[in-house]
């Protein structure tokens, strides 16, 4: 099937060599998408050739990107894939989350459960796939946490040169430590997400370094295989609701086009609704949706302790606006309080995950409390990163010294605060009963 780089913006339309080293349209500017043209499988056959492929020990069938290979046919061969297990990551039902936010019933989709623990795995797959095809010998990323860590873990098995940029003070200890373990030349950028992406994309171009953040449509097209797992899971039954945390939009972008491209295989019979919840400090998403009209505004200063979606500025809002039209979506905010308690919430029901991932439960609290979700809806939220990934914020949060950004103190209604105890067996059994 033949792919293209294809301009996102309808106005343009122009079209690109899949081979280009381009990120966007050097016509117009515009964002850009992987494109395919040409005969597909029947819908059958797809679903009984990828049920299959769970049998194989293979390289490519192990991976829950590259076994769905037919979805992502950009590359002429596979012999630059890398791949370390992605994605295969689990459907798990949370009956008291369920309860909490007022369903009958809820799923989590645990992408915390890929092998540098974030769904930035099944993009990377593909990124660094596309770098080794095109003889790239160095990578480089901005990145908040999660894509550093991704981004390095790939690259150090692909033999890459990793670049990583952060902002200095704004990265949590645990997605830092991935990227230093995995050998990526690390640098803490005094700035925010936003402006080190402007400067990293100037180095890319002037040192040849290939650039692996969202804006580069290949890893748009590993994410897309998150989506198409979870209907594989739920036997091609689509829910009514995919509810996902809004930072740069890339999943946005990627949940739409897999939805769209799913549809028009036969794959699934209509499109489930898109639900994006931002932070209410980093909201810019949020503020262009309310408003209805014109370009995104940027949040100059964004402020959430969900560091992973702490961007003012997403490079992918025109594709994750296009998206939501398509599924008829919605875009909400929750607050750092809301947060964190759905976090907690969450933890209560033997799952976890990072901060950023607890807005997709606080969203779908608030969303049921204003009658917009019902009761009994079929609702799939997705878990974006591992619990692990920021201990910090879990031991303020249990031991009550969470604050907000401004200061605030957080109330932490599910505190867990350890005890400390002598040693002395009759005097830890008295606390136990008590």
């Amino acid at each position: 099937m033949p792919a293209e780089l294809a301009c996102f913006q309808a106005a343009c339309g122009a079209r690109f060599p899949i081979t280009e080293v381009i990120y966007t349209c050097p016509r117009c500017g515009g964002l850009l998408e992987v494109a395919y043209s040409g005969p597909s499988m029947p819908a059958s056959t797809l679903r009984q050739l990828w049920r299959s492929r769970r049998l194989n020990e293979s390289l490519l069938d192990r991976s829950g990107v590259w076994r769905y290979r037919e979805m992502l046919p950009f590359l002429d061969d596979y012999s630059t894939v890398v791949s370390l297990g992605e994605g295969n990551t689990p459907l798990l039902e949370a009956p008291g989350a369920a309860r909490w936010a007022g369903l009958d019933r809820l799923a989590f989709k645990h992408q915390g459960f890929n092998p540098s623990g974030s769904f930035k795995d099944n993009g990377m797959t593909c990124g660094v796939a596309q770098a080794l095809r095109l003889g790239m010998r160095r990578v480089a990323c901005v990145s908040t946490g999660n894509t550093s860590a991704s981004m390095a873990a790939y690259a150090a098995a692909a033999g890459l040169e990793a670049f990583v940029f952060v902002p200095q003070g704004n990265i949590a200890f645990g997605k830092l430590a991935q990227a230093l373990e995995y050998g990526a030349r690390t640098f803490q950028v005094e700035a925010n997400f936003d402006q080190i992406l402007a400067l990293v994309r100037t180095l890319a171009d002037r040192l040849g370094i290939y650039l692996l953040n969202s804006v580069n449509p290949f890893r748009i097209e590993g994410q897309k295989t998150i989506v198409i797992e979870m209907m594989e899971q739920r036997d091609w039954n689509p829910p009514e609701w995919i509810v996902l945390p809004g930072g740069n939009l890339g999943n946005a972008a990627a949940f739409g086009k897999a939805l769209r491209e799913l549809l028009a295989a036969g794959l699934i019979s209509r499109l489930p609704r898109l639900a994006i919840i931002q932070a209410e400090g980093a909201a810019p998403f949020y503020n262009l949706v309310r408003r209805g009209h014109g370009p995104l505004e940027p949040v100059s200063n964004p402020e959430t302790l969900a560091t992973a979606i702490r961007i003012g500025d997403p490079v992918s809002w025109p594709k994750a606006l296009h998206e939501l039209r398509a599924t008829n979506g919605l875009v909400e905010t929750v607050s750092e309080a809301e947060i964190a308690t759905a976090k907690a919430v969450i933890g209560r029901c033997g799952i976890g995950c990072e901060p950023a991932s607890a807005t997709t439960l606080a969203g779908i609290r608030k969303l049921r409390a204003a009658g917009i979700i019902g009761a009994s809806d079929d609702v799939v939220a997705v878990l974006t990163g591992h619990l692990l990934k920021d201990p910090d914020y879990i031991y303020r949060y249990h031991t009550g010294s969470l604050c907000t950004p401004s200061g605030q103190a957080i109330q932490t209604v599910y505190a867990n605060k350890p005890v400390a105890v002598p040693c002395d067996a009759d005097r830890i059994a008295a606390l136990i009963a008590g």
